[in-house]
């Protein structure tokens, strides 16, 4: 296998990793009570997901 025959610079490694970036989740709001809350995900405050009641909340 190859192997870099030069030690590649700081700011040559960061120009290529300047496209790596971290990207915010996606929220959407719940039908049953309008909270915010992560898509594909069951409500953290009413518990409901796709209109059925799947857990329990803690509160």
């Amino acid at each position: 296998m190859p192997h870099p025959k030069k030690r590649m610079s700081k700011s040559r490694r960061d120009k290529r990793r300047t496209h790596y970036k971290a990207t915010a989740s996606t929220l959407g709001t719940c039908p049953n009570c309008k909270e915010m809350k992560l898509t594909h995900r069951a409500c953290p405050s009413c518990g409901y997901y796709s209109g059925r009641s799947v857990l329990v909340p803690k509160s």
